[in-house]
């Protein structure tokens, strides 16, 4: 049994930062997952994929995982690159690139 201990990045539909300031500690899967021959679905026997443990610290989850024996790896976070970006960038005399309509 293995798991992965990560901090999830904000998604695409949100401006802020929630639920970005927990730690999960995930379940990998132990078996491949099939598809049901009759209605298409995947479907897999493994319960402990579904399963998401959240920490409010990384010391946390890896004390956890060490307690009950779980193999774990850590995901560090990639902290986003903020660029400033001013309007009257797009007016500078020193653009590279000329300013068309």
């Amino acid at each position: 049994m293995s798991a992965k201990i990560y901090r999830p990045a904000k998604t695409a539909m949100q401006s802020g930062k929630a639920k970005t300031q927990f730690w999960i500690l995930e379940f990998d899967a132990s078996t491949p997952r099939k598809i049901d021959p009759m209605m298409g679905y995947t479907t897999s026997s493994d319960m402990l994929q579904q399963v998401k443990l959240t920490f409010e610290t990384q010391e946390q989850a890896e004390a956890y995982a060490q307690k009950n024996g779980i193999e774990y790896r850590v995901i560090q976070p990639k902290e986003a690159r903020r660029q400033s970006v001013s309007y009257s960038d797009n007016f500078r005399f020193s653009r590279l690139q000329p300013w068309t309509h």
